[in-house]
């Protein structure tokens, strides 16, 4: 197997994992390996590309020596051994993986084909130019390992997020130990400059966290005590203690390395069709050169040693591996680039269908909201101020725990608290005796029911109607914020083509119908069961192209058949939404919808260098295997071609580890 697929495989965490794939739809279940017939079934070590070049090196030197010497003396013994040393210095390691692989039934990889066309060349006479062959191939071999090893090194990099040890506390002592031994419920300590090895609950201390590594989010978070904190992120500043939440394997971080290790398993549409292409394409190759090396000769075209050696340069052109390395590794890159940004995309097949994307359906809550009350509208009745109105209400929520009365109280940070005689009529209202007088707050037909007169109020949003005595004092209106970057991703993707955008969402119509006006979203369909959510997905579905695919953003366990059935399930915040994670195909890290236009952006980038490979590949080869069939290409210039288009699609796939 040539050592540059042997790094793609191990780049693409090859080592056949057993992974339970969790969708129907588009999903390889276990690993399916590329078809060059240039990789084998079994699992591949992780070589070190740094030993293994300077080795190329070195023997690729002392070919050259070897060759100059060879060249230079008069034909005879003495130069015939020196280009055989040549030949063999260069050439042994893959005559004798080429043998290999025959005694395995792979015939049709680049090894048989570098050994065939050298070992012809001999035969005909061409010793040098077989010398050639070797060399050339080498150095190739050589150039495209350091190509991909800078692709492994990019996602290694970027997935050093999980540190090996932590520092335990136990009886006021400090020890390290590692941190898969570290049991929930303990406690660790995170000093200044640590990156965190574990999920956990602040318990002490404060500080800024940064969270790029598993965000993509360049501005630090405060933290402090009660606050999550995750694996992955590094601690900037404070001293913290905190309390493990969860063990290392289900660690934030932890997740993440599998998702991007997974990755792999799930191909494209265009791996796949490279598989099916390169099964069919070499062997048929293998056959057109044997028809060039004899008809032409039998037919008097060209004499038996043209026909031969025309034979030998398309059998060397032909080889796939182009478009069997570079392909895969556009994906594998793209997955990489997406990653960096903190999208998680779970596959190749997945990132070609987020390139695709035409329509896509929104959840509200926690996905283009908040998903937090706030006070949004103050509307006190005649001769009562705003702040009277907001304490009072204030006041008579101070002891529940319902959303509203939280964002009353965030409203009001400095408002009394000191009410007595609490009573709460769960659904409708809550009534208490604040400085002397009974207040009420609530829906209108609470107040209503206690001969409060109360009138009718048309803004949009929850509503809670405030009265003190008997008195009516005014009402205030709270709506779920919207995201800062909500209306921002909406524009973002229709520019990009996705031609409606439209909320799927279980809360009333008057909570949906503003914030889609407000976002600008071509519709909202609201008080939706989750089965009704499925039946709104179909609708959808029936209005899409032949190649369009259907996105669906959500965030909870009651998004999960909805991301299930979608072309396209993306999964808002999934750091802490572990059944979005499994129904989800994309993961954004950092729960800002304006990421998923970057993600389609870097799939469709992906798709469009995969295609411009496929196509590059496709029409050189196609282009120098004529000219090879018709004697107008040397066998050195043969493997040249062959190894400067693996090159340049190779390079062209890693323009996708740049930064985005």
């Amino acid at each position: 197997m040539p050592r540059e697929e042997e790094a793609v495989c191990c780049a693409q965490g090859c080592a056949c994992h057993d992974h339970h794939a969790h969708r129907d739809h588009d999903h390889v279940h276990g690993h399916e390996h590329h078809g060059c017939a240039c990789c084998h079934p079994e699992a591949h070590e992780d070589h070190d590309h740094g030993g293994e070049g300077r080795k190329d090196l070195l023997l690729a030197g002392g070919a050259v020596v070897l060759l100059a010497a060879g060249a230079l003396l008069p034909e005879g013994v003495v130069s015939t051994v020196l280009l055989l040393a040549a030949y063999l210095l260069v050439g042994f390691d893959i005559l004798r993986e080429a043998a290999a692989n025959i005694l395995h039934g792979e015939l049709f990889d680049e090894n048989f084909l570098m050994a065939v066309a050298s070992i012809g060349a001999i035969c005909i006479g061409e010793l040098p130019e077989a010398v050639l062959v070797m060399l050339l191939y080498r150095v190739g071999e050589y150039l495209q390992g350091l190509a991909v090893a800078r692709s492994r090194r990019s996602i290694r990099s970027l997935m050093d997020i999980r540190p090996d040890h932590a520092r335990v506390l136990e009886d006021g002592a400090e020890r390290t130990v590692e941190a898969k031994d570290v049991a929930v419920g303990q406690t660790i300590l995170l000093r200044p400059g640590d990156r965190i090895p574990l999920d956990g609950r602040v318990l002490e201390g404060e500080s800024q966290l940064d969270a790029s590594a598993l965000t993509g989010e360049s501005l630090p978070r405060d933290c402090g005590a009660g606050d999550e904190v995750l694996a992955g992120c590094v601690n900037l500043s404070g001293a913290l203690r905190v309390e493990v939440t969860r063990g290392f394997q289900d660690s934030a971080a932890s997740r993440i390395l599998q998702l991007v290790e997974y990755a792999s398993q799930n191909k494209a549409v265009s791996e796949k069709f490279i598989s099916r292409f390169a099964r069919i394409y070499t062997p048929v190759v293998c056959a057109l050169a044997v028809g060039i090396a004899v008809i032409p000769a039998l037919l008097g075209i060209y004499a038996w040693g043209d026909s031969v050696y025309n034979a030998l340069c398309f059998l060397v052109i032909s080889c796939p591996c182009a478009l069997v390395i570079s392909v895969p590794l556009s994906f594998f890159a793209g997955v990489g680039a997406a990653s960096r940004r903190g999208i998680l995309v779970k596959g190749g097949n997945f990132l070609d269908a987020l390139a695709r994307a035409e329509i896509a359906a929104f959840d509200k809550t926690g996905t283009l909201t908040k998903g937090q009350l706030s006070v949004v509208e103050i509307l006190p009745a005649e001769g009562v101020s705003k702040e009277t109105l907001l304490a009072t209400a204030a006041a008579a929520e101070c002891r529940s725990n319902h959303p509203v009365a939280q964002a009353l109280l965030a409203a009001c940070p400095n408002g009394p608290q000191d009410a007595s005689e609490v009573r709460e009529l769960s659904g409708r209202g809550v009534s208490a005796l604040w400085r002397g007088r009974r207040i009420l707050a609530g829906r209108a037909d609470y107040l209503r029911s206690l001969s409060v007169p109360v009138p009718q109020v048309d803004v949009p949003g929850t509503q809670v109607f405030v009265a003190a005595d008997g008195r009516y004092l005014g009402a205030l209106v709270l709506r779920d914020t919207v995201k800062e970057d909500a209306a921002e991703a909406v524009r973002q993707l229709r520019s990009l083509g996705v031609k409606q955008q439209v909320m799927l969402t279980g809360d009333s119509r008057e909570a949906a119908e503003p914030i889609a006006a407000q976002l600008g979203l071509d519709g909202a369909r609201s008080q939706l069961l989750p089965e009704e959510k499925l039946e709104a997905l179909e609708d959808l579905r029936h209005r899409l192209s032949r190649k369009g695919k259907l996105l669906y953003a959500g965030d909870g366990i009651n998004d999960t058949p909805v991301l299930t059935a979608a072309d396209i399930g993306v999964a808002m915040g999934g750091l802490g939404a572990d059944a979005a994670i499994e129904a989800a195909d994309v993961v954004l890290m950092g729960d800002e919808p304006s990421r998923l236009a970057d993600g389609i952006r870097i799939a469709r980038k992906t798709v469009a260098i995969a295609n411009e490979n496929i196509v590059f590949s496709i029409a050189v080869k196609v282009a120098v295997m004529a000219l090879a069939a018709l004697h107008l290409v040397d066998l050195w210039l043969a493997v040249f071609a062959d190894v400067g288009v693996c090159m340049i699609t190779i390079l062209n796939a890693l323009r996708l580890n740049g930064r985005h």
